[in-house]
């Protein structure tokens, strides 16, 4: 009876092996393809904005309309197919501030742009705010840091930019918006702080020692004139 007790035991749990084993493998398989989309959708954003700007020959003037133009795009696709918008949001926002630095456009204004468009499209079809929101501002920190950009900056501006357009669809969106990029600023600022540690801590360490010795020397002298004249 024991012997019959244990090799069922070992059946079972040979068996949740293969299963577990079954699923991890389909699951990397999902990723990996995930992952091939995700690259796709990056080099299409890219390629469509740089190409477009260099054809119409203004960087600046009609960087707003072409990306204005992708993200409806991108929202169109995506209420077509019924699905998709979270996964392609960083990707698309990503790939639009790589196009506009291709061409030597201003990425600041333009991940402001893509963050602004994404969150009122996001709306627009009833799709999470707050989630879009997170995965656009996400997508351009990305490509800004990928350009070497001011990663900084560009937080700033497109965390602002999803706060005030979730400003105009309601309190709700913003409260929502908030939460959910609660941090990235922050975040970002200690990753590029410890870049440069050094120097700041360098002036203060220079600045403390000579005032010590200066101290310390004057009452030596006078205890020792005063203990002359006592034995005269």
């Amino acid at each position: 009876m024991s012997n019959e007790t244990t090799a069922g035991s070992k059946g079972v749990s040979e068996g949740i092996g293969r299963v577990g084993t079954a699923v991890k493998e389909g699951v990397i398989s999902s990723l990996k393809g995930i992952n091939e989309i995700e690259a796709e959708i990056v080099s299409l954003a890219k390629n469509t904005v740089s190409n477009t700007m260099r054809a119409t020959g203004s960087v600046a003037n009609e960087s707003v309309g072409i990306i204005k133009d992708v993200i409806k795009g991108t929202i169109q696709a995506t209420e077509e197919v019924g699905t998709g918008l979270i996964l392609s949001t960083k990707s698309v926002a990503k790939g639009i501030v790589i196009g506009v630095a291709d061409v030597g456009g201003d990425i600041v204004s333009a991940s402001s742009q893509t963050v602004r468009g994404a969150v009122k499209g996001a709306a627009e079809i009833g799709a999470d705010v707050a989630l879009v929101a997170r995965r656009a501002v996400d997508g351009v920190i990305e490509a800004t840091k990928e350009v070497g950009g001011n990663v900084e900056e560009v937080a700033k501006v497109a965390v602002g930019g999803a706060i005030e357009a979730a400003g105009t669809i309601g309190n709700t969106a913003v409260k929502a918006v908030k939460d959910m990029l609660v941090g990235v600023i922050e975040g970002v600022k200690e990753v590029a702080s410890t870049a440069l540690p050094k120097p700041r801590l360098a002036t203060p360490l220079e600045v403390t020692p000579p005032s010590t010795p200066e101290i310390t020397e004057s009452p030596e002298v006078t205890t020792k004139g005063r203990g002359r004249r006592g034995e005269q």
